[in-house]
């Protein structure tokens, strides 16, 4: 599926995907499983939430006034990693989540972008051959 063919659902459920994938393979290599689901649990879903804000605050720019786009975009942008510093922050102090899968749930929709993107590239040399 090309990229432009990507939509917030579609993200979404490969997203789902990969997390229940890596659920799966961190019961069977950690001995207390729990902190390291419930990590990537919460920096996933926060990535998610943070994608669509991040949709929203482009799709609200495009219709602004241009003396106030960069204003919203620059503050909106800068809300996004205040949020992502609380979230990290919480995965530090609680010991009940994993620092490390918390940071790496914050990589799964540039993961599924750039994944989609490889297989897009691998799908198009094999069909020009």
């Amino acid at each position: 599926m090309s990229l432009l063919k990507n939509t917030f659902s579609t993200i979404l459920k490969r997203v789902i995907i990969i997390n229940l994938l890596l659920i799966g393979i961190i019961f069977f290599v950690f001995k207390e499983p729990m902190p390291y689901v419930k990590g990537l649990i919460f920096g996933s879903s926060i990535n998610v939430l943070n994608f669509r804000l991040m949709s929203i605050t482009l799709a609200k720019s495009t219709q602004m006034n241009k003396k106030r786009i960069m204003a919203y975009v620059m503050g909106n942008y800068m809300i996004r990693y205040v949020i992502y510093a609380m979230v990290l922050a919480i995965s530090v102090v609680a010991d009940y989540l994993s620092f490390y899968t918390t940071a790496l749930g914050f990589f799964m929709v540039k993961i599924v972008i750039l994944s989609d993107t490889f297989f897009d590239l691998i799908y198009k040399k094999t069909k020009n051959n």
